[in-house]
């Protein structure tokens, strides 16, 4: 069937379409139906289905005869060691862990907070809460005390999972006491955590508290699947919100499984026993769909890799990591080859690697510029295919269907709406809007299986962040249009979210830190284009009168503070003092205004505008800091 049959066929028939979908999965009790409309416009996928997620991702394959093969290759250039493990294998470690927490009182919807690196431990830990049917939250490993308090109060969590640290290039990063010091900072408190000990860092424990990772586990029994029914939560993942406080997006069991299973056939084209690498992070929501769930639910194997594109030791780590395993698909952020390019822009190290293995080159997290594109198809010789989704999603909205059809790139496109999503551009009214014209991105209700049906804890927040700009529709928060052959084009956010390396931040988060400085006045964020991560912060500050420390040292103290309490993901590190802010007369800071000063971009003087020459300030002081730069 080509693409477009398919899409028309679930169009045509959703329930039968997803009926059939699920039939991949190995059910405990199979669903009647489908979706559940009972609670619209909250829906739910596969509520009477019985099933659970770690014996479609490990038990079925080893009873099938692939015990054998490999499910996880732990590749880590930076500790220069690496790994494999069997399903199998996997399956005797994954069953005695989840054992380990059953006996300490772990069991069905408690909710376990892992804060791992990239290493094949944090896997086995968010099987093992599958497994028993704990609801995990995976945080990324290092993130700031204070961002880890707010979830473990949002999520409260039985237990905390831990490792003693993360390895960067050239340093190593202490993950203990940023969990001592979240622990001591939230409401709620774990009754325990489980720590694993890494050889580059021995954490310093806290007797009846803190446990260790192979002594928890001596003398216990491994444990069984347990049931959970469709609806109920597999995980939390908590992504930024514009008010600074994140949202718990949760994963239903049943959608999650069929949505993953019919991706990896049919979007990514792999087929069980094919080796798919997904380059991203577990404290991601590509970690959670395509390192751990979505390869292992097919039969795949998946590559943890503890490294960098560039720096580990070199330009050609990627290259060689494919050659290596043999690796069938990669999937990455387009920052990873910018960075890649920007060492590398002739491919002198792609040269030295046999990539013959590789078919196709996906590409998601954040908007791939055309030029990016261009360079790893000119060096790759494969489909590079851009795809656009979102933590919210769990999966590719609009994306090229590669197991189904190849379709036409055309650059700058994500290419067309998935099965299940029926994407539509709207003006403010919620009309749509002509081909060619730029519109709020929303997708008509119901979201297919997999989606987030709500928030944790939140419901109206569900409702008021997602569903009530445009009544019957999803609000994607992205702004774009469609052709006439019905491809998207992807062209902002509508919010105040920035991408930074495919890491969605709140701008709103970091002006709440700056503004807690005592010399700040007042401060807006904004995301100025990056060559390299797609978007960086920028902060301007206007400070208190009388302020009698140096603009230079005010910055720097701004700087520290938001790597402090947001952490250094956020890359926060530019900013400057102006004397005022643009704003509307209503007090609206013009933001999108000072993005194209800063971007070096042509822009209409806004109509509301309090004063005008503020922004001839604006442009001074964004040249007295290089920009814009061409």
């Amino acid at each position: 069937m080509s693409y477009r049959e398919v899409y028309e066929s679930w169009k045509s028939d959703p329930e039968a379409f997803w009926m059939q979908a699920a039939e991949a999965i190995d059910w405990i009790e199979k669903p009647t139906r489908a979706q559940d409309d009972s609670n619209a416009p909250l829906y739910e996928w596969y509520t009477d289905g019985v099933v659970n997620t770690c014996y479609n991702a490990l038990d079925r394959h080893v009873e099938n005869g692939r015990g054998d093969q490999v499910a996880i290759i732990y590749d880590s250039p930076i500790t220069g060691t690496g790994s494999k493990t069997t399903y199998a294998e996997l399956l005797d470690k994954v069953a005695l862990f989840a054992g380990a927490l059953q006996a300490k009182g772990i069991g069905k919807g408690d909710r376990v907070i892992i804060y791992m690196p990239m290493i094949v431990e944090s896997m086995i830990a968010m099987l093992a809460c599958s497994r028993i049917g704990a609801v995990h939250s995976v945080v990324f490993g290092g993130f700031a005390s204070n961002e880890l308090a707010t979830r473990i109060d949002d999520a409260t969590p039985k237990a905390i999972i831990a490792s003693s640290c993360g390895l960067e290039p050239g340093r190593v990063i202490a993950y203990k006491p940023l969990l001592d010091g979240a622990i001591e900072m939230a409401e709620h408190k774990p009754d325990f955590t489980i720590i694993f000990q890494r050889e580059q860092l021995h954490a310093d424990m806290i007797e009846g508290r803190d446990f260790d990772w192979n002594e928890v586990q001596q003398g216990v029994e491994p444990a069984a699947c347990v049931p959970v029914k469709g609806n109920d939560p597999v995980y939390i993942l908590y992504t930024s919100g514009t008010t600074g406080q994140p949202k718990g997006v949760i994963r239903h069991a049943g959608g999650h499984l069929v949505a993953l299973e019919w991706t990896m056939e049919n979007l990514y084209g792999i087929k069980p026993g094919e080796v798919f690498w997904a380059a991203s992070d577990v404290g991601w929501v590509v970690g959670h769909s395509y390192i751990c769930y979505g390869p292992l639910i097919h039969g795949a194997t998946s590559i943890v890799f503890e490294g960098k594109p560039v720096g580990t030791p070199d330009a050609g780590t990627f290259w060689r990591v494919i050659e290596e395993h043999k690796v069938s698909a990669l999937f990455t952020a387009p920052t990873a080859f910018r960075a890649i390019k920007r060492e590398d822009p002739k491919g002198e190290f792609v040269k030295k690697y046999d990539l013959s293995s590789l078919r196709t080159l996906f590409l998601a997290g954040e908007r791939a510029d055309p030029d990016t594109i261009v360079w790893a198809q000119d060096q790759l010789k494969v489909p590079v295919i851009d795809h656009w989704w979102q933590t919210e999603s769990g999966y590719a909205m609009v994306a090229n269907p590669v197991g189904i059809e190849l379709l036409p790139v055309k650059l700058g496109s994500p290419t067309v709406a998935m099965p299940g999503y029926d994407v539509q551009i709207l003006d403010e009214g919620g009309h749509e809007v002509a081909d060619g014209t730029m519109g709020a991105i929303a997708i008509k209700l119901p979201l297919p299986p997999g989606t987030l049906p709500n928030l944790w804890n939140a419901e109206k927040r569900f409702i008021s962040s997602y569903l009530t700009t445009f009544p019957g529709y999803y609000e994607t928060g992205d702004a774009g249009y469609k052709d006439a052959d019905g491809y998207l084009y992807i062209m902002a956010r509508t919010d105040d979210v920035i991408n930074v390396a495919g890491h969605r931040l709140s701008t709103g988060a970091m002006e709440e830190v700056l503004a807690s400085h005592p010399d700040v006045a007042e401060c807006a964020v904004i995301g100025v284009a990056d060559a390299l991560k797609g978007q960086a912060p920028f902060g301007f500050l206007c400070l208190n009168a009388g302020t009698e420390k140096s603009h230079a040292d005010v910055v720097a103290e701004c700087v520290k503070m938001v790597r402090e309490t947001i952490g250094p993901v956020a890359a926060f590190k530019l900013a400057c003092v102006v004397d005022r802010l643009p704003k509307t007369r209503s007090g609206k800071i013009l933001r999108a205004t000072m993005v194209k000063i800063a971007d070096g971009e042509e822009y209409k003087m806004p109509a509301t505008i309090d004063d005008p020459v503020i922004l001839d300030e604006i442009t001074e002081a964004l040249g007295t800091m290089g920009f814009p730069k061409t």
